[in-house]
């Protein structure tokens, strides 16, 4: 055969291998039988083995997975990939459609689809081909699981058509049917392996493994919800729908045009019990304003688009018996009281605890011995007890009532508000573990390697009681301990001693005084620039901070009341941590003094967060809504519609981000 007719061949095999995934997974329609796709998948093979130089990694041959990968590249999405605002009751869903039919003075329609559990994805093509594939992550940047998604049987590697831009996004989710489900299971199982609590998670694990092959036998899906790019061939999200199945796309099963909340409340009501009997795991349904333009005009939130709403179904709710009741403790002190409970199967996760929040609420349920509770999630989340079934009460039962002591160290608890507190903040194990575990967290002290487990394995080995005494341990304390060796150890160590440079603002945070939140410990570093000024604040002072209330203020000068806390601050004074404000953590020239800015959209050289402390760096103040008294909206990339067109309105001056970095040069 020549090179010429190999690729003939080759291109004719392709496409007719496309061409038979399509019906099958998309249609539903298949025409080729399985022993014919893989006689001509395995002829494939060969010829492209023979002929490398005609290699495509978009070909069907492909979709077994390349090479296992070491990480995942961390990319920014060229449209943010935003959350929906979620409603539990019809009553939210109608405030919204009040709330934009005000928004708007023409008239529009909505696109209403299913709500899949399963695990955002954005997928490029250039010229019909996928080229890259994002995981939602931060809404800013995805990580990179192209190779991953290649593997994707649904999820065409080349589009179909003439009417495809040069460039599209095609969104969606990712999933594993309930069938694939459990077929996944029985291997784990006959394996003697754990098996998988739901679909979701299972799917969401998947997509994250650094080898393709097994992604590829996991079987997953990809259903297309959504289309970005310039110059799309529709105009309206119904006839996106349309066009993404002609392009190749396996598309939501069952979507309608409405015009009113009625017809959204029968689509509602039939998929309230259809879902049951679904392949796929539904939790709600989504309701989008269908209009395009219509859209951009009502443009977004910080979080989420205002033309969107995902509304949930009804939580499941299940009855099983309880065991007992246990009461934690937690960082503040404050004691929660949790249900022990005979193990019941919950939106997919086997649920053995669930939180009964506080004493009021224990009264209200009138919990006693051996009662059969309902338990549901709390956003479909948190297992919580919500009802007790009095008819199978047994005779005699106690009522369960909440404790007056600690349970861990056996201190009198102190009565705030709705809930009991254990004010012994220096030696109850459960609040010093917590409060290690909140001083090295991320945005506090951002310590690498000392997770819970290691915090454990410090603290019953005596090398730690405080956060101070991470400021005294050595290698050699650790690098024998359990699970760490000297690499480990020294790493910790390191980390340890990076964090000294963290700024005032964030040891003040990282010392978890209830209330005293990242916000809060900002304003309060640079109001008094030193933990000295602000020892010696009187309540009066510390509330006289724009955003700083009482709570704030009297949990500040009870911190400073306990003379272990000032024993620790001295301690950590001693080891060189930050309790001032330096020159540099102040505006160094007063550039932007007194100008106010809103912003809006993404930006190439700052997430929003550091784009907001870059402007106070400067003297600037960031607002969150346009008015007269706005100096500047910066506007990013797709800013959103109503702040631009009310900053038109009132003549403020709309900056780019070069503008604003020549103003700040």
């Amino acid at each position: 055969m020549t090179k010429e007719e190999a690729k003939k061949k080759i291109e004719s095999l392709r496409k007719e291998l496309q061409e038979a995934n399509y019906k099958y997974y998309v249609l539903a329609q298949p025409d080729m039988s399985d022993y014919d796709f893989d006689r001509k998948l395995e002829e494939l093979q060969k010829l492209e083995q023979e002929f490398p130089e005609f290699f495509d990694p978009n070909s069907p041959t492909q979709r077994v997975g390349g090479e296992p990968t070491t990480e995942f590249k961390t990319v920014k999405h060229k449209y943010p990939m935003l959350s929906l605002d979620k409603s539990y009751n019809i009553q939210d869903l109608k405030d919204w459609i009040n709330r934009i039919s005000k928004l708007v003075d023409e008239k529009f329609s909505f696109c209403v689809e299913l709500k899949y559990d399963g695990v955002s994805l954005s997928n490029q093509y250039i010229d019909k081909k996928l080229v890259q594939s994002l995981t939602r992550g931060d809404g800013i940047t995805g990580d990179d699981v192209t190779n991953n998604a290649r593997t994707i049987r649904t999820l065409p590697l080349v589009l179909r058509g003439n009417d495809v831009p040069h460039e599209v996004f095609a969104r969606g989710e990712v999933l594993i049917s309930r069938k694939n489900f459990e077929r996944i299971n029985k291997e784990q199982a006959q394996k003697g392996e754990t098996t998988y609590m739901n679909a979701r998670n299972l799917a969401a694990g998947t997509l994250k493994l650094l080898d393709p092959k097994i992604v590829a036998k996991r079987q997953l899906d990809f259903v297309a919800y959504f289309m970005l790019g310039e110059k799309l061939p529709v105009d309206n999200q119904y006839d996106a729908l349309k066009k993404l199945e002609q392009w190749g796309f396996f598309v939501p099963h069952d979507y309608i045009k409405a015009t009113n909340l009625d017809e959204i409340m029968d689509f509602i009501l039939d998929w309230g019990v259809k879902r049951f009997d679904f392949p796929y795991d539904t939790d709600g349904i989504v309701v989008k304003v269908n209009e395009f333009d219509i859209q951009e005009k009502l443009g977004y939130t910080a979080k989420s688009p205002r033309w969107a709403m995902a509304y949930k179904f009804p939580a499941e709710r299940k009855l099983t018996k309880l065991l007992s009741v246990d009461f934690q403790v937690g960082r503040t002190g404050k004691v929660t009281p949790v249900a022990n409970l005979a193990p019941i199967k919950l939106a997919g996760t086997i649920v053995k605890r669930a939180t009964l929040h506080n004493e009021d609420n224990m009264k209200k349920l009138d919990l006693h011995e051996g009662d059969y509770v309902y338990v549901e999630k709390a956003g479909e989340i948190i297992p919580q007890v919500v009802g007790v079934d009095k008819s199978k009460r047994q005779p005699g039962a106690k009522p369960i009532t909440f404790i007056d002591h600690c349970p861990v160290c056996n201190t009198p608890l102190i009565k705030q508000g709705a809930d009991y507190f254990c004010v012994n903040t220096t030696t109850c194990e459960p609040q010093i573990k917590a409060q290690i575990e909140h001083f090295v967290s991320r945005k506090a002290m951002d310590i690498d390697g000392l997770g819970p487990e290691i915090i454990n394995l410090l603290y019953q080995n005596g090398l730690i009681h405080n956060i101070a005494d991470l400021y005294d341990l050595k290698v050699d304390d650790l690098k024998n301990l359990e699970g760490l060796g000297e690499k480990s150890a020294q790493n910790i160590i390191n980390s340890i001693q990076k964090s000294k440079n963290q700024s005032f603002e964030r040891v003040l945070y990282a010392l978890g005084i209830r209330h005293v939140g990242e916000n809060a410990a900002k304003l309060i570093a640079k109001h008094f620039k030193s933990i000295d000024r602000l020892m010696q604040a009187s309540a009066e002072e510390i509330t006289a901070i724009k955003g700083i209330g009482e709570k704030i203020a009297e949990s500040i000068k009870t911190y400073f009341s306990n003379p272990k806390n000032i024993e620790l601050i001295n301690r950590l004074k001693q080891a060189g941590l930050q309790f001032e404000s330096h020159e540099d953590e102040n505006p160094v020239v007063d550039k932007l003094h007194g100008k106010k800015f809103v912003i809006s959209g993404t930006f190439e050289h700052f997430s929003r967060d550091e784009l907001k402390q870059n402007i106070e760096h400067n003297g600037g103040k960031v607002v969150s809504s346009v008015s007269k008294n706005t100096d500047y909206l910066l506007a990013g990339d797709k800013p959103g519609p109503s702040k631009v067109s009310k900053a038109q309105n009132l003549n403020i001056s709309i900056i780019s981000e070069a503008d604003y970095l020549n103003m700040i040069k």
